[in-house]
């Protein structure tokens, strides 16, 4: 039985490296800034108009759920790429291009991908075309 492994995010991107970054969090605080300096430096005789402000709450809760979903689907990720490296322990592992080939000893997760070290000490890094048996 042999088994191809790829990456899993849908931009390409490998989930190691995707759960370790987080610029979102930069975007939601730079949001709740704006939002606050807003409403301090409004015009007390023209306040701001309830619909806008309804508004402007509506799409902050949108902001935090977004934030709240992204650091989920950040761990399922980040386990998701634990769980393949630890499948990926004891089995023979082959390179995409076949010349390297060996027992699977250990697995190290780097922000590029998880790298196989193989019993006789080579390294092996898990990506596109490299398959398990």
């Amino acid at each position: 039985m042999t088994a191809a492994i790829g990456t899993t995010s849908g931009n390409g991107q490998n989930p190691a490296s995707a759960a370790k970054s987080q610029p979102k969090t930069a975007d939601y605080e730079a949001f709740l800034k704006l939002l606050v300096t807003q409403l301090k430096n409004q015009d007390p005789s023209k306040p701001m108009d309830s619909t806008q402000y309804l508004a402007q709450l509506a799409s902050f809760s949108q902001v935090e759920q977004s934030v709240a979903a992204n650091s989920k689907l950040d761990s399922l990720l980040t386990a998701s790429a634990l769980q393949n490296a630890d499948a990926a322990i004891g089995r023979t592992v082959t390179s995409a291009d076949g010349t390297v080939s060996g027992a699977v000893a250990s697995v190290r997760i780097t922000s590029d991908a998880p790298v196989a070290v193989l019993a006789d000490g080579r390294e092996v890094t898990l990506g596109d075309g490299v398959s398990l048996a």
